[in-house]
């Protein structure tokens, strides 16, 4: 229609430009590219004139790489990271993969003593020597007590099963010495039992707790081997935990009247 054109350019002239187009739908088109754009830019690079770039779907490629090379070099995620002026996080996804052994250098600056952890030190030290002026050599009395307050932390409840674990020599040695002096033990009934990890050596920790506890290894009953989750525990004892079984009913309701003794007494100081 004649002049049609002209009064649509009037009303837009007339209305302006946010309200022919509220929304401005025409700005966030993007514009068309030039059917011979590709083709000029690929000239550009085998030229020389453009870099080829090195991103992608893999990322800085030549970080990765160098990233790579420095980590099996043993240098640490931090240090990566500053070399290249790459984000810490980003290295430690390039180099999951890549075997570390920190330097001899940087491990003997990490276990250099700090005043406070010696500090610590010999003030454990020091109190070890007054727990034993204050304890002395133990009476028969005091020894008999010691015995039942470690049974009732450490020892099982479960009636006619004289049983108790730990994975400390002293304990296990002190339980021992007691439960013979207090008792008259058979020494064949008595039974051992070791509690290790997966990739420990059995035989050097049997060998271990029956010199400890002074029961045959004939007399060890078989092993629990534990398989370790290193997301939660990384130290393992090395010579795992120690249990030493007697199976006496009378023996064990004997301990436990011993036990219910000792927490109901009265006759406490003070």
């Amino acid at each position: 229609m004649p002049g049609s054109g002209s009064k649509r350019h009037a009303a837009s002239q007339e209305t302006g430009p946010d309200v022919a187009d509220p929304l401005h739908l025409n700005r966030l088109r993007p514009a068309r590219p030039h059917p011979n754009c590709h083709h000029r830019r690929a000239g550009l690079y085998s030229q020389g004139i453009l870099a080829i770039p090195t991103m992608g779907y893999r990322g800085k490629v030549r970080e990765q790489e160098e990233a790579r090379r420095l980590r099996a070099e043993g240098k640490t995620l931090l240090e990566i990271a500053d070399a290249l002026h790459v984000a810490k996080s980003s290295v430690s996804l390039w180099v999951r993969d890549v075997p570390f052994t920190p330097s001899p250098r940087r491990t003997g600056a990490q276990r250099r003593p700090h005043p406070f952890h010696d500090a610590k030190v010999r003030r454990i030290a020091e109190l070890n020597v007054i727990g034993r002026h204050m304890i002395g050599v133990l009476s028969e009395d005091a020894f008999l007590a010691a015995g039942i307050a470690l049974y009732a932390g450490e020892g099982a409840k479960t009636d006619g099963d004289v049983r108790f674990a730990n994975s400390d020599p002293a304990m296990i040695q002190f339980f021992c010495k007691w439960l013979r002096e207090v008792f008259e033990i058979d020494e064949t009934r008595l039974r051992g039992c070791v509690y290790l990890h997966a990739g420990l050596d059995l035989d050097a920790a049997e060998e271990f707790w029956s010199a400890v506890t002074k029961i045959p290894r004939s007399q060890f009953q078989k092993a629990y081997r534990a398989v370790p989750d290193p997301s939660i525990r990384r130290n393992k004892h090395e010579h795992g935990c120690a249990y030493v079984n007697y199976s006496d009913s009378e023996v064990h309701r004997s301990i436990m009247g011993l036990v219910r003794a000792l927490l109901s007494s009265i006759d406490i100081p003070g």
